[in-house]
């Protein structure tokens, strides 16, 4: 009988954007904690979404709230983080140029396949979030690292020149994984650089709410000078604990908005309205969650320095948000292999070189873990690295 399986007469080949993504791309996935692993690698909350959010989606489908939504998204979700972002810009914010997302990734998506052509050239941080890097290399732009100032802050000097020409700088802030919070000051400089340019600003904001310098957060829109050319990128995920919930929203000039859109809806769909219901709760009454959460966070960050300061060889940093430590060590060793070994230790961690080629000898910690997981993991960071040596 003859066979049935055909056999193809040439090779199947992937698109050059995928091949681009893959060539680029230094994202790794990371384990969460079970059985002997502990991980220190997730960078998501431990904490369970706030009751009442919970509910709110409970409540959206038993009242039929399961219909496709709004492109855009449901109308008293963008009414109300229109109503937040006035305030936090110190402008008017219409609701008509917000884009609901699905989480903040998507956003980061649409907002750069919107804008991006092949060969402009993206300016990002050395070392950042990587999916920056990818996502601009999806687009066929050519991603211009800057590496960043000892302090772990923007080198303004190197910055300046960079930026000459480009396209669209993107940046973290508070940022992943340093955890440095890019205050006023250091904002207005940013303004002072592109002003007369047409250079725009992604900013991702998804940590602003855990801001620890004891300062009110300044966020880019906020900024005479940025706002007018700024794309805000936030997502619910680390505010409120709603990672799994996949929402976020954009919001910056109206054409560039509208373009975003446009990717987002081809990509995308809507958002589901029951997400965005629940959503809409986390905006209108989680704030207490979201000051305990933080608080949380703080107290965890002070832990996670006092047991790291006791392993020799480590160089620790100075982390003013989000819930990173991304402390340097000593060994002539790559950090994919020293995380590889720490692994066999029993602790995840991320290796510095998943955020750019000037992340490399040092390792990202999250202490969006428990007290005892933090505690636990660092000793067996300790053991491992001691092993190393």
């Amino acid at each position: 009988m003859p066979s049935t399986t055909a056999t193809p007469s040439h090779a199947f080949a992937p698109a050059a954007a995928a091949a681009r993504i893959a060539a680029a791309s230094r994202r790794t996935q990371q384990p969460q904690s079970g059985g002997d692993l502990v991980s220190l690698a997730m960078g998501e909350p431990d904490f369970d979404t706030p009751e009442q959010v919970v509910e709110a989606a409970h409540a959206a489908i038993r009242d039929g709230r399961t219909h496709y939504s709004p492109l855009l998204g449901e109308p008293a979700l963008r009414e109300a983080l229109a109503e937040k972002l006035a305030g936090i810009a110190g402008a008017p914010v219409s609701a008509a140029d917000i884009l609901i997302t699905q989480g903040g990734t998507a956003g980061l998506a649409a907002s750069i396949l919107g804008l991006v052509d092949p060969g402009d050239r993206v300016v990002v941080p050395d070392p950042t979030y990587s999916l920056y890097a990818d996502l601009v290399s999806m687009a066929g732009g050519v991603v211009v690292p800057v590496p960043l100032g000892p302090d772990l802050h923007w080198d303004l000097d190197r910055l300046a020149d960079a930026l000459v020409g480009a396209k669209l700088f993107v940046f973290c802030n508070p940022c992943n994984p340093t955890g440095i919070v890019h205050g006023r000051e250091e904002l207005d400089a940013l303004a002072g650089l592109l002003a007369g340019t047409s250079t725009v600003v992604l900013s991702d904001e998804a940590y602003a709410d855990l801001d620890h310098t004891g300062r009110p957060f300044t966020s880019t829109v906020s900024v005479e000078g940025l706002r007018d050319r700024t794309v805000y990128c936030q997502t619910f995920s680390k505010s409120y604990a709603m990672t799994g919930w996949r929402v976020g929203h954009l919001w910056g000039p109206p054409a560039l908005i509208r373009a975003a859109a446009r990717i987002h809806n081809t990509f995308n769909g809507s958002v589901n309205t029951v997400v965005q219901d629940a959503a809409l709760v986390a905006v209108r009454s989680c704030d207490a969650d979201v000051a305990r959460m933080r608080a949380a966070y703080e107290r965890r960050g002070e832990l996670m320095r006092a047991e790291l300061a006791t392993i020799p060889g480590l160089t620790l940093s100075a982390p003013e948000g989000a819930f990173y430590q991304f402390p340097r060590y000593d060994l002539d060793l790559p950090s994919t292999q020293v995380v590889a070994e720490l692994r066999a230790h029993g602790v995840a961690v991320r290796p510095g070189s998943e955020f750019g080629a000037r992340g490399e000898g040092h390792l990202r910690l999250s202490y969006a873990a428990s007290p005892e997981s933090i505690t636990e993991g660092v000793r067996r960071l300790a053991r491992g690295l001691s092993a190393l040596r």
